[in-house]
């Protein structure tokens, strides 16, 4: 049997690119969300820690689904194999995609 697939999910955030590895994602029953579980971080007992790495792991440190909006998504991978998490300052090149707010067809009130 194979292992289960590992996805690396780069997010913008605040400022801040991210990216994030996870076992599980998917569309979210929430509309305009994608739901990330089962985050894998790198063993946080090694010698020399990345203080990015640590903060990510910290924020999402009991958390075990995270929903993702769509507009802040900025790419999807499968790999295979896990990489450190990073938090890098964005240098102002990548914004969210601007878009209306709508409801999806059908769900009218």
């Amino acid at each position: 049997m194979a292992a289960k697939p590992i996805y690396r999910v780069v997010v913008h955030q605040q400022g801040e690119v991210w990216e994030l590895y996870a076992r599980e994602i998917y569309q979210s029953d929430l509309w305009g969300f994608i739901e990330i579980e089962e985050l894998v971080f790198e063993d946080a007992s090694k010698l020399v820690v990345d203080p990015s790495a640590d903060r990510l792991r910290r924020t999402f440190e009991g958390v075990s689904r995270s929903y993702l909006p769509l507009n802040a998504i900025l790419r999807i991978d499968e790999v295979e194999r896990e990489g450190p998490p990073r938090a890098v300052k964005s240098d102002g090149r990548v914004a969210e995609f601007p878009r209306p707010f709508t409801p999806p067809p059908g769900k009218e009130r």
